[in-house]
């Protein structure tokens, strides 16, 4: 077979769209996994006072995970209709990130985590994303980066001149199984079931939910961290799993007596409970998310507006 090669008219040709996209915005993504260990534990505290701050993480010799990065680039499509070669990428995040870290000890790695330094700080998911971005950021045009420590729990930076360089996002994922019944009680049976279908039958209906929690803040000097992690695990475990497992929503939980459960409602009232107690702790509520079945999701963002944030970079981390 031969090719031909196809070749418009100059009254064919766009000023605004060329062959192959050139010129054309888009954002790429690209993954790459290491497998690394570190170990919480400031030689300023006592043993007694790193346990406290620290629980488990504090215990010698430390503890491993097997890391997910997500790189988000983007930037205008070349004349051969890419945002960059994705060879050139897979060598670069190989070459500052992948290697150095793989089968590592992260507190003994880079300079930002030598604890014997003033400035040094714990290699926490937060502070290790930051250190990734400052050394990938002058080879790759970095919209934002995102590293999964565990599957329920993980850490987003934004890239851009605009961006603190120490704010991280830091998201914790829980679950909670609980039944609820669609229905306005003004409104009669038939009236409900036109409005939510087979939710309306009157004993209800249940699910196993998943619930994203995610917080923002610049990241402590010294503790690497957005907030306490495990003072944030334990607001969400007693403001919202523990009240919410296994009821019937409509009848245990007050507010939804007078409130229709569904996603978006649950959702709200979740960031309702948990603005407060998170900013006390010293970072701010960014977004609640409730999956509610695999097809079915409801997203509150707690920040209004959402931070001018170039969504289009955190759509596309979501959705690797």
């Amino acid at each position: 077979m031969t090719a031909t090669r196809l070749t418009a008219s100059p009254a064919a040709a766009s000023p605004t769209i060329s062959a192959h996209g050139r010129g054309r915005p888009c954002v790429i993504t690209r993954r790459a996994t290491f497998s690394a260990s570190h170990l919480y534990r400031l030689p300023e505290l006592d043993e007694a006072e790193n346990a406290r701050r620290f629980g488990r993480c504090s215990l010698a010799p430390g503890h491993g995970h097997n890391y997910e990065l997500t790189v988000a680039m983007g930037g205008p499509l070349d004349g051969d209709g890419m945002v960059l070669n994705l060879s050139d990428v897979k060598h670069a995040i190989r070459r500052e990130v992948s290697d150095p870290l793989d089968f590592r000890f992260l507190n003994d790695v880079w300079p930002e985590f030598d604890l014997s330094r003033p400035e040094g700080r714990l290699p926490t998911t937060e502070a290790l994303l930051l250190a990734i971005r400052e050394r990938l950021a002058p080879h790759l045009p970095l919209v934002a980066l995102r590293l999964h420590e565990q599957t329920n729990l993980w850490a987003d930076v934004l890239c851009g001149p605009t961006i603190d360089p120490m704010e991280a996002f830091l998201s914790i994922r829980t679950h909670f199984a609980a039944a609820h019944r669609l229905a306005r009680p003004e409104l009669s049976q038939s009236e409900n079931e036109a409005i939510y279908g087979k939710c309306a039958r009157p004993h209800g209906h249940g699910h196993n939910y998943l619930l994203d929690v995610t917080v923002r803040g610049p990241i402590d000097a010294r503790t690497g961290m957005v907030c306490d992690l495990a003072e944030l695990q334990q607001l969400v475990a007693d403001l919202v799993v523990e009240p919410f497992d296994h009821t019937f929503l409509n009848k245990d939980v007050e507010h939804f007596a007078g409130c229709v459960p569904t996603a978006e409602n649950i959702a709200l009232h979740i960031a309702d409970l948990l603005s407060a107690p998170i900013a006390a702790t010293g970072a701010r509520l960014h977004k609640v998310r409730l999956q509610e079945s695999p097809n079915n999701a409801a997203e509150v963002f707690a920040e209004t507006p959402q931070l001018e944030m170039l969504p289009a970079a955190l759509e596309a981390l979501a959705a690797v």
